[in-house]
Order: C-alpha cells, then structure tokens, then sequence
C-alpha cells in the first residue's frame, strides 16, 4: 500500500471521528441524555402492566389538562 492511501485513511479516520465527538459533546450540552424519570420509574413499577397503568394515567391526565385549557366561555 502507498503510504498516501495510509496517510487519506488516516486523516479520514481522524475527521470523521472529530465529528463523532462534535456532535457527542453537542448532544450533551442540549440535554439529549438527560432522562431523570428513567430511575425512578424503575423503582416504582417492577412489572410491565403496572408501567402501562402509569403510562395511560399520565395520558389521562395530560388529556384533562388539554380540555380545561380549552374550556370556550
């Protein structure tokens, strides 16, 4: 191999790599990874029909919220 082969797949390498911790960094000053909730729901539901129960009380709830915002008068 000719050493301008190594050295276009190294400064490739390099390159894309870079970008990879550009946007890694991007993604945690924006917040992507932060899921506070995560912990603590798997504490309080062991059992999945018990996660589905709190889900759809949520929604239930965000659903009541949404109509009393809209209440027309």
């Amino acid at each position: 191999m000719d050493s301008w082969v190594v050295a276009m797949m190294l400064g490739a390498s390099l390159f894309l790599g870079a970008v990879a911790l550009a946007a890694f960094l991007w993604g945690i000053k924006n917040g992507q990874f932060d899921d506070e909730k995560k912990m603590m729901n798997q504490v309080m539901y062991d059992d999945e029909n018990e996660l589905n129960d709190a889900a759809n009380q949520q929604r239930k709830k965000e659903s009541m919220n949404k109509k009393e915002e809209y209440r027309p008068e």
